[in-house]
């Protein structure tokens, strides 16, 4: 989920599809949020985001709810849980901003594909996937704050277990429309 525009971003009303941490790697991560950019670790608890980003873009506002839900449910219904570990903090290219990556390819790309291809009518994606989860985003860099966002790691693995459906649009807080649990 995208957590707001930057300077030249296009603005932001579309649906978006995200999996939420839990847990300990959460509170971490949401402490380290809290530190260095406070907005974001008000706005939104970490998460990553699958389909509104990267890869493809947001679901259109627009589209039919009941199906929007059939098809993703569908989706999370033909998904096994499944771990996922994060590799080290890196800064996106010419942004200001610092992520903790997730390997793009197995059954995360498995996952986002499905989703990109079950029907789902969604804007074009400005970059190609990279799952990832966001540590700031409104903050502007300094060296100390980069160095200390760098250094960040979690080696723990987490579970992608459940999907959570946003409606997003500037200026207002993301509305859940609903949940889709993968399959146990």
């Amino acid at each position: 989920m995208e957590t707001g525009p930057k300077a030249g971003d296009a603005r932001v009303n579309g649906i978006f599809i995200t999996v939420e941490l839990e847990g300990a790697i959460a509170t971490r991560i949401h402490a380290v949020q809290e530190q260095l950019d406070p907005k974001l670790a008000r706005e939104f608890p970490p998460h990553v985001t699958l389909i509104g980003s990267s890869g493809a873009g947001p679901i259109l506002p627009d589209s039919d709810r009941p199906a929007l839900r059939a098809d993703i449910v569908r989706v999370a219904q033909a998904t096994r849980r499944f771990e996922v570990r994060f590799q080290p903090a890196m800064r996106f290219i010419g942004r200001e901003i610092v992520v903790l990556p997730i390997d793009p390819h197995g059954p995360i790309r498995s996952l986002h594909e499905a989703l990109k291809t079950s029907g789902l009518k969604h804007q074009q994606a400005r970059w190609p996937f990279t799952p990832h989860c966001t540590l700031n985003y409104y903050t502007t860099l300094t060296p100390d704050s980069l160095k200390a966002l760098l250094r960040v790691r979690e080696p723990d693995p987490w579970v992608i277990q459940v999907l959570r459906v946003y409606h997003t649009r500037d200026g207002a807080t993301p509305e859940l429309l609903f949940e889709a649990p993968l399959a146990v």
